[in-house]
């Protein structure tokens, strides 16, 4: 570090205030997506109350907390699909969750070889990103068998 520059060494600073600031706003709108998802679960069938997804754009905490997320966040899945009588995937979004959790945690162990925090790096974006979009993918199915249900109600009468 000593052999570089001044000016470099303010660059690199600036740089990773910008990268952490960008990595912290994709965990608050991870987090925001994931609330929005349990708002449209129905609160008997919630495991985790839509509040506590803020917990994930906590940093450090965020590392223990996604194993949680991705534990609750299935069971309500579970539960919501149940009520509604909605045929899905036992577990919805557990199996996904899980890997983006433990990638997540292994790449965030300061003392592992920089190979492997590498490697756990890569499986934790491509994690994230899948699991992001299948939560998004129930997401939507709550909201069309929602939509499904109120064209059907005026029927009934």
């Amino acid at each position: 570090m000593s052999e570089l520059s001044p000016e470099l060494i303010a660059e690199l600073q600036q740089l990773t205030i910008y990268v952490m600031i960008v990595i912290l706003l994709v965990w608050i709108l991870f987090a925001y997506n994931v609330r929005k998802t349990l708002l449209l679960i129905k609160p008997e069938n919630q495991i985790i109350l839509p509040n506590q997804a803020w917990f994930l754009a906590v940093p450090l905490f965020n590392i223990f907390w996604n194993f949680e997320v991705s534990k609750r966040l299935a069971y309500s899945f579970n539960n919501e699909f149940f009520d509604r009588k909605v045929a899905v995937e036992e577990m919805p979004t557990l199996q996904i969750g899980n890997r983006y959790a433990w990638s997540f945690l292994i790449y965030n162990i300061p003392f592992f070889p920089d190979f492997i925090r590498l490697l756990a790096f890569i499986l934790c974006i491509t994690y994230f990103i899948s699991y992001w979009y299948k939560i998004v993918q129930f997401k939507s199915l709550i909201q069309d068998h929602e939509a499904w249900k109120q064209k059907q109600q005026p029927n009934e009468d």
